[in-house]
């Protein structure tokens, strides 16, 4: 599947600008006001009694902040951060490494922990909780244990399925945190702010516009703002207003809802093929030649969150709301409100 505009994965275009939009200090995180809250509460008591902070697992859908939190955490601690991922920490050995080597008070930072290898995932266990690593080496007649020393850290981990943590793994976190998605008002926030370190000129419809069609989810808002600062730049006198905003999205095939071409196609599948529903994961999956996980990860949650998609027992529904957006009635089915997609 082609990259997608509002996806929340991180792109390389992301990663390029990330450390210049990124905040560096708690106070300047828009959003999440529990977590930040909490946060505060905890960093402030694990200074004061100079002690690492507790083990933090993050968890919410792509592009919600977490990893900007991970680098906040190490930032307020005055320490150093080293980060990795659960799918490249394929060995052991590659763990140990990176554990024995962290310096005291460290934050380890394990992207998508929940794709840890089982058998890596075991010599956390032992360093989260003792500050130690019980590391074969040989094998057969010959095999022996080594303890190994760690330092004191704060493992910070994120995911975005926190179902699929193990219960050993997820019971040694100290402080856990969800993230939800962003009301439009604090994505207003960060476009604003964004735009203000890239130097582009914005008006308050403009920033509403683009939060409006950002799908509660800052990485988004940030995205669609450099595709407006493009058209803008181009078509227009560099100033993003509403209408720019509008016609640069719709360009890039972003509606009024944020929806893209394969939430309007997952929602017309339902709608045209399966009469509304209910309809399973695996035959959406085929008929769009999509993969379900594809689906299930990147498509639906946005589209549960605003009500145009439900889940019951039986499959997946579209209820009246993703009607409503076709300019169809429940029911309807077929080519009307096709012209009407991004009215």
């Amino acid at each position: 599947m082609d990259e997608r505009l509002i996806s929340g994965k991180e792109t390389p275009e992301d990663l390029a600008t990330s450390s210049a939009l990124r905040p560096r200090r708690l106070e300047d995180y828009i959003g999440q006001p529990r977590v930040k809250e909490n946060l505060a509460t905890a960093i402030t008591a694990a200074r004061g009694r100079e002690e690492a902070l507790d083990h933090v697992l993050l968890y919410g859908p792509p592009g919600l902040g977490k990893t900007t939190l991970a680098h906040i955490i190490a930032n307020e601690m005055n320490a150093e951060i080293v980060t990795s991922s659960g799918p490249a920490l394929e060995r052991a050995g590659d763990l140990v490494g990176l554990l024995t080597n962290l310096k005291s008070g460290s934050v380890f930072f394990i992207d998508e922990i929940h794709r840890l290898p089982r058998i890596v995932e075991e010599y956390l266990y032992s360093a989260m909780e003792d500050y130690s690593v019980d590391f074969m080496i040989d094998k057969g007649a010959f095999a022996k244990s080594i303890k190994l020393p760690v330092a004191p850290f704060t493992l910070v981990g994120a995911t975005t399925r926190a179902g699929k943590l193990t219960a050993p793994l997820r019971e040694r976190f100290g402080i856990f945190y969800h993230l939800d998605f962003y009301p439009d008002e604090e994505l207003v926030k960060i476009v604003n702010r964004s735009a203000g370190i890239l130097g582009v000129p914005v008006v308050a419809e403009g920033a509403e516009e683009i939060a409006r069609r950002s799908r509660g989810t800052p990485r988004i808002a940030n995205r669609l703002l450099r595709r407006v600062r493009d058209y803008a730049e181009v078509k227009g006198d560099g100033t993003i207003n509403r209408e720019v905003a509008d016609l640069a999205l719709k360009a890039q095939g972003v509606d009024h809802r944020g929806l893209d071409e394969l939430d309007r196609k997952l929602l017309r599948t339902i709608i045209d093929f399966y009469q509304g529903g209910p309809v399973g994961v695996q035959a959406m999956a085929a008929t769009l030649n999509e993969e379900a996980d594809t689906l299930e990860d990147m498509v639906e949650p946005f589209l549960l969150k605003i009500g145009f998609l439900s889940r019951t027992p039986s499959g997946r529904k579209a209820t009246p709301l993703a009607y409503q957006h076709f300019n169809l009635i429940p029911g309807q089915t077929g080519a009307a409100g096709q012209a009407n997609l991004f009215e």
